[in-house]
């Protein structure tokens, strides 16, 4: 499919980029995209969460009344959970939330997302810019010119532009990631994909 390429203001620069039909227009795959969201979405968690358990609560083990003869439950331990200030039944311990996600569905997910969002027409095209510095102001005009200024955005760019990384970085909506860097979490979470124009190719290198 063919797009048009626009510059910094919004305009069209009278250049068409081919957008490659293997990533940008196969049939997406739901279930793909929904394991490699969920993924991310897990390695999010620290899993360091814990609670104290009975044997680590720090208290007297004297039995605490008789056997019998009291007329309610036996109770040998003050550090039982039934007892105020004993230990959590079953309490979460530390662990890992990781995923395992094969390269292929990762990247059959990653295709799948680039897809859905084409044929949306949630994908603009820009020329390739570089910014004198980190600029807020500058970066924010950019989208004004492409009408993307209350909306979602993800920036793709070929290299890591720093200062174009660190002018968008205050910015509650934008979002700026390298080509080989994406993860289809952030491209399905973005209302519009900006492609710079370096970066289509280097999207082939890592997507073919």
């Amino acid at each position: 499919m063919q797009i048009d390429v626009l510059d910094t203001k919004g305009k069209s620069t009278g250049r068409k980029v081919d957008l490659p039909a293997d990533i940008f227009g196969i049939e997406p795959n739901e279930h793909s995209v929904y394991l490699a969201v969920k993924q991310y979405l897990a390695h999010q968690r620290q899993g360091t969460h814990k609670a104290k358990e009975k044997g680590e609560i720090t208290a007297s083990t004297k039995k605490i009344k008789k056997q019998k003869g009291t007329g309610t439950a036996r109770a040998g331990s003050v550090k039982s959970g039934v007892f105020r200030g004993g230990g959590r039944m079953f309490g979460p311990r530390p662990r890992t939330y990781s995923i395992k996600l094969n390269k292929k569905v990762a990247r059959l997910a990653r295709k799948s997302a680039f897809s859905s969002k084409a044929a949306a027409g949630q994908i603009k095209v820009i020329e390739d810019f570089t910014l004198d510095g980190p600029k807020t102001k500058v970066f924010v005009d950019i989208l004004k010119g492409l009408d993307l200024t209350n909306t979602k955005t993800l920036m793709v760019t070929s290299t890591n532009e720093r200062d174009v990384l660190l002018s968008s970085r205050n910015l509650k909506k934008a979002n700026v990631q390298t080509a080989d860097n994406l993860n289809t979490y952030e491209l399905m979470n973005a209302n519009t994909i900006v492609l710079s124009e370096g970066s289509i190719e280097k999207i082939k290198e890592t997507f073919a």
